[in-house]
């Protein structure tokens, strides 16, 4: 009970302080290419259901929907403003959105796309599947794109053995620390 209110509470904070640059963001996204500037993209939630999850959209509305990872010259895919979005994690922003909907967490797993079927297969074998996703966690302040799958879930697993909310306070300072450096990103 106390996670939710707190993922209440600290998003519509968040909401309020990144009004402005959600506004900016959003009239550079449309300016800059053709199609909506949000990104609705289908997730694995908790207990493997299947939710969507907005995302302000730093690829091209016609590039296919897999792990950015596995696109071949993904930069060709990326916007003129989508890579700039992505470091920052300006492109988060939407997200708050279904954390209000009690869809995510502000800390938990990031969301599978539902076609990482070898992320979500590991982290049911886990348990971490029964964890609400998270917009943070402690894989993304553990190297975010930089991690093995293996990895990440290992570090999902040990964000489910120790979540607390002293732990999810610490995640979310380190996961400022690493926005602001720009840390993990690499595309």
């Amino acid at each position: 009970m106390l996670k939710r209110l707190t993922d209440i509470v600290l998003s519509l904070i968040v909401a309020v302080i990144f009004l402005i640059p959600a506004i900016l963001v959003w009239i550079a996204v449309r300016a800059t290419s053709p199609g909506p500037a949000i990104y609705w993209s289908d997730r694995v939630g908790r207990d493997n259901q299947i939710f969507r999850m907005p995302k302000f959209r730093s690829m091209y509305i016609d590039t296919p929907a897999v792990a950015t990872h596995l696109l071949q010259q993904n930069a060709s895919h990326i916007t003129p403003v989508g890579r700039f979005i992505r470091k920052t994690s300006l492109d988060e922003i939407p997200q708050l959105w279904s954390i209000l909907t009690g869809e995510m967490s502000i800390v938990g797993p990031r969301p599978a796309l539902f076609n990482q079927d070898d992320l979500v297969a590991l982290r049911t074998e886990c348990g971490v599947h029964r964890l609400r996703p998270g917009l943070t966690g402690w894989a993304q302040v553990n190297g975010r794109d930089e991690i093995s799958i293996p990895d990440k879930v290992a570090l999902d697993a040990v964000y489910m053995q120790r979540q607390s909310f002293w732990f999810d306070l610490y995640i979310i300072g380190m996961t400022a620390q690493r926005v602001l450096v720009s840390k993990g990103v690499s595309h």
